[in-house]
């Protein structure tokens, strides 16, 4: 017999929808749509409610208030995750009227394939490393990691009372950062996220737990729990260009190769050799030329190509050639 649920005891329940939205700049710099939050010093992703009378789907329902918010006309979404976790929309909840009931967010995942200017004030491109310098390895190992972050998370790991647990602890930095000869593991960036919270090294740790901020403070904090949701969507997307060719809802309709490659390279955060990453687009034969060249001032102008659709097998679309040392 299933027990009762006292609807007197039970809270209020509301749905919203996330959007996290990536497109890339004309150098191929990955960016993300952000708008102003309610806590005026944090960056939001666009976060609307979902009306069960007005919307027959929760995709009807996030294109209708992304388009009223920012005025953007999302192209490829795909559903990313439920957030519903008690207290995730600390401080104050983004929708009105929600104060007090239990927030929980459906993620979506949205591609755009240029970040083209907005119609409304309150939304802004942003590049995606403001968010996680930690990320980015395109020049060497990140300065914000081997400076501030490694250094504090060793001294989280000491912290901990039993040998056991310390030792637990650094396994768990070295594993997830990279750490003493341990790889780096880019799909990992929403393990990364979740561990400096933990640690107390983002600002979202203090302000949700009422604290003074810390020492560290890594990154460009986000409204209520956005950068975990914005931090699932980068791991989704860079496990995703592995093996299917969604880097192209990316691209413009015309592209150079150094475009598409800048732009992988922004999304896995490393550089990639250029010879094989040609070589690997060869192979799959995602991309055909154009005969067109693009009209630049200075320097070689360079072929312009466009997305061919290939039967070519999972994963030959080679985004993930070897790295540059």
């Amino acid at each position: 017999m299933k027990p009762a649920i006292d609807p007197e005891k039970q809270g209020r329940l509301v749905v919203g929808l996330n959007a996290v939205i990536f497109a890339a700049d004309g150098e191929g710099e990955l960016q993300v749509l952000v708008t102003e939050s309610l806590e005026g010093e944090y960056a939001a992703l666009p976060f609307g409610p979902f009306d069960p009378d007005a919307h027959r789907t929760f995709e009807i329902g996030l294109r209708e208030w992304v388009r009223g918010q920012t005025g953007f006309e999302l192209g490829y979404v795909e559903q990313l995750y439920t957030f519903g976790d008690m207290g995730r929309e600390a401080p104050v909840a983004a929708l009105a009227g929600a104060q007090g009931a239990r927030v929980i967010s459906v993620g979506y995942l949205g591609l755009a394939h240029e970040a083209r200017p907005l119609k409304s004030a309150e939304a802004h491109w942003v590049e995606l490393t403001r968010f996680f310098p930690w990320e980015d390895h395109r020049e060497g190992r990140s300065g914000v990691l081997s400076d501030l972050i490694e250094p504090a998370l060793r001294s989280w790991a000491d912290e901990a009372a039993a040998p056991g647990r310390r030792a637990a602890r650094l396994q768990r930095v070295r594993a997830t950062f990279g750490l003493d000869g341990a790889p780096w593991n880019e799909e990992r960036a929403l393990d990364r996220y979740e561990l400096l919270y933990e640690a107390g090294l983002v600002a979202e740790a203090a302000r949700d737990r009422g604290e003074p901020a810390g020492g560290v403070q890594a990154g460009q904090a986000m409204a209520s729990d956005h950068r975990r949701i914005l931090a699932t969507a980068l791991s989704r997307l860079r496990g995703k260009v592995k093996y299917r060719p969604i880097v192209f809802e990316l691209t413009p309709d015309l592209f150079t190769l150094s475009h598409l490659q800048k732009l992988a390279e922004s999304i896995s955060g490393f550089a990639l050799h250029k010879q094989n990453f040609r070589r690997a687009l060869d192979r799959a034969g995602f991309v055909e030329g154009t005969g067109q060249l693009e009209s630049r001032t200075g320097g070689r102008p360079a072929e312009l190509y466009r997305y061919k659709p290939s039967p070519a097998p999972a994963g030959a679309l080679g985004i993930a050639v070897p790295r540059l040392k």
